[in-house]
């Protein structure tokens, strides 16, 4: 059920960016004017895709709606946190060194050394 809203609204976005194309343009925003209106001029045409664009934006936001709640529906109970670490690496796991870095894993630096002082071995 869920696959077949989402076609729905795929295929509704699509619909509605056509028909918001299809308009003609009254105001001029972008400097282009309003045009002489060869194929869809008069009053009636621009009020016919007006009522389209209206039903079209409207079936838009219900299925938005509808697939929010089964979002919704899907993720009670858990956290992304959860699925995280259920899903992911161990959550022991040490972190490997990057490339050209020596492995200090088991040396020290010598009790009175300073800061600059190279490791020595772990006396076991």
């Amino acid at each position: 059920m869920e696959n077949v809203v989402l076609i729905v609204h795929l295929l509704l976005a699509l619909t509605l960016i056509g028909v918001v194309l299809m308009q003609r343009s009254e105001g001029g925003g972008l400097g282009m004017g309003g045009g002489g209106g060869n194929a869809m001029s008069g009053r009636a045409a621009g009020t016919a895709l007006g009522k389209v664009t209206w039903i079209l934006a409207i079936a838009f936001i219900g299925t938005s709606l509808t697939l929010t709640i089964f979002a919704a529906e899907n993720a009670t109970g858990t956290s992304v946190l959860d699925r995280l670490g259920a899903d992911g690496a161990p959550e022991e796991t040490a972190p490997e060194a990057a490339p050209g870095v020596p492995d200090t894993e088991g040396l020290l630096p010598p009790p009175s050394a300073d800061e600059g002082a190279p490791l020595v071995p772990r006396a076991e």
